[in-house]
């Protein structure tokens, strides 16, 4: 199966954020990242979740405009050089699942959506890569349209990530409705935010960071605004803040407000994002923050080139989570061996790709992990903390792949654990099941080695298996396995064949 990222020469990384839809695209020259070109459109995408958690049609209609003029841009660049992610709204709306699949298909590539610490993970990687090296710890703040990321990180590692429930969007929304500035609001606002930080606020003040920066559209505005009415040349400080909110309450109202420096589609969620800078400023003594060009879609540039350059985030992540919950790496790599065997006998019939060969490799390496809660009923152990664990590297839908494969790996299996993804996806997701189930069946007795196979055979429907002469014979016990394993997948419209 051929690298597709191994040739790409560009890359493409888009964050759909609660506020604005950002867009960057590099070139790739001797292992390090140009930007190219750089779009953004703000979409609002989090004003437009109703009562009931659902986007408008407006907010659909906004969004998938703005992805139309995106995929415009990246066209013609090949499957997996664009990292396309939804945050804190995609999170939170009820038929994101929906929504995703017509966006991707608009978008021309895959869209996912990311958990806060990830979220958090991405946007550290993008601002210390735009920051000069320095000793000790840095403290990385984040403030976006629903969510706001605090991270503790030292050089390119991050320590200790948390994202809060708060964001731009969402504080204005609750705090500011119909453009209004009275200091009362500014006063439940900063309540609200000093609630929010009030679990986080003690790990944070003790752990000891050397400089403090922040990134994307609240603190580069807020940075812009404090260059542009001269309250600090290069810095923001908690007295440059309380200025700013003095001159916005001064207002009364948006329509009287006139902020230098401050873009016009950045006036109706400025007051929530300055809440939220102010209390947190407050809650963790910060004396001075610098601004940072890099952020969340700098850092998906970052991650896609450290697995182009055999760097993946989610190797290590694997690896850690195998050592974690105890589970044999020996045993988990002759499954993964023996699976890619398999799939790569079926890649064309079944028309498999390159991110589904990775996914059956991850699903392979944890197919144990259930073990750790017990012995019964493993697989839905499994599959349950797949589904909840913090993954780093790892999309939501990436954890729910995993989810379902290992949830099926064995015992019966039915259709209806793959309901919950993308229709087209479905059989493909069957298959790897399939092949997945068999490479744990052929490894039963925990060997290195396994049954001779000298021909495999894979149609639409049907999987043929023919072993070595006598193969069968002289292992009954598999022989057994084996008709045991097509009984189960007649459950699911499969034919499994075999004969020695």
């Amino acid at each position: 199966m051929k690298d597709q990222q191994q040739t790409q020469q560009h890359l493409a990384a888009i964050d759909l954020g609660s506020n604005s839809f950002h867009m960057v695209v590099a070139r790739i020259e001797d292992g390090h990242i140009h930007i190219l070109d750089r779009l953004k459109e703000m979409v609002r995408l989090g004003a437009g979740l109703d009562e009931n958690g659902r986007l408008s049609e407006e907010a659909r209609t906004r969004a998938l405009i703005c992805l139309d003029r995106f995929g415009e841009r990246v066209h013609d660049l090949p499957q997996g050089s664009v990292a396309a992610v939804g945050t804190k709204t995609l999170r939170q709306a009820k038929d994101s699942r929906q929504f995703l699949q017509v966006a991707s298909e608009v978008l021309g590539h895959p869209i996912s959506v990311i958990g806060g610490k990830e979220e958090a993970r991405l946007v550290y990687l993008g601002v210390s890569h735009s920051l000069a090296a320095e000793d000790g710890k840095r403290f990385v703040m984040d403030i976006g349209g629903g969510s706001t990321e605090l991270i503790i990180g030292e050089n390119f590692e991050p320590l200790h990530l948390r994202s809060l429930n708060m964001g731009c969007v969402s504080m204005s929304r609750e705090f500011f409705q119909n453009g209004k500035l009275d200091k009362k609001y500014w006063k439940q606002a900063g309540i609200a935010a000093h609630l929010k930080l009030r679990p986080v606020r003690r790990y944070f003040q003790k752990a000891d960071w050397k400089s403090a920066t922040g990134a994307s559209g609240t603190i580069k505005a807020v940075g812009s605004v404090v260059n542009a009415i001269g309250l600090e040349s290069y810095n923001i400080t908690l007295d440059s803040l309380y200025r700013i909110r003095d001159i916005m309450i001064e207002a009364q109202h948006l329509h009287n407000l006139n902020l230098p420096g401050l873009k016009s589609d950045r006036y109706p969620v400025f007051a929530g994002g300055l809440a939220v800078l102010i209390a947190t400023f407050e809650a963790l003594r910060i004396k001075s923050m610098q601004v940072s060009e890099g952020a969340l879609r700098e850092g998906l540039l970052y991650e896609r080139l450290g697995r182009i350059q055999s760097e993946d985030t989610r190797l290590k992540t694997v690896s850690s989570v195998q050592q974690r919950f105890q589970i044999s790496k020996k045993h988990a790599r002759r499954v993964s061996k023996t699976a890619h065997r398999l799939l790569t006998a079926c890649e064309k019939s079944w028309d498999l790709r390159l991110e589904d060969a990775e996914m059956l490799h991850w699903a392979s390496s944890l197919h144990e992990i259930g073990l750790a809660v017990s012995l019964s009923g493993y697989q839905k152990h499994g599959a349950y903390l797949l589904d909840n664990a913090d993954l780093p590297g790892f999309s939501f839908e990436e954890q729910d792949w995993m989810s379902v494969l290992v949830r099926c790996h064995r015992k019966k299996i039915s259709k209806k654990y793959f309901r919950d993804l993308p229709d087209k996806k479905q059989q493909t997701a069957l298959r790897l099941v399939i092949l997945l189930r068999l490479a744990t069946l052929l490894h039963r007795s925990r060997k290195e080695e396994t049954a001779v196979i000298e021909k495999i055979i894979a149609n639409e429907k049907s999987l043929t298996i023919q072993f070595a002469e006598d193969e069968l014979i002289n292992h009954p016990l598999q022989l057994a396995s084996l008709e045991q394993e097509a009984n189960y997948l007649q459950n699911v419209d499969f034919e499994l064949k075999f004969s020695s």
